[in-house]
């Protein structure tokens, strides 16, 4: 018995991973575009848009870390 549970694995793989990764890419598409305007810019949505890649980058690394 102690040798089945041995060679299980246990991942921490959950289908919400997959979101945040494709909500990461979103925030990322988005503040390129945010970066790229020829007009006048939005600070705000730029120093937001960079906070939420920031957070959101440094949970998809613990997620990650954890597979």
């Amino acid at each position: 018995m102690l040798l089945a549970e041995a060679t299980t694995s246990s991942s921490l793989f959950t289908p919400f991973d997959v979101f945040m990764i494709l909500f990461t890419v979103l925030i990322v598409i988005g503040l390129v575009r945010l970066l790229m305007a020829r007009t006048k810019k939005n600070m705000f949505a730029i120093g937001f848009g960079t906070l939420a890649l920031v957070v959101f980058l440094i949970a998809d690394v613990k997620m990650v870390s954890g597979w």
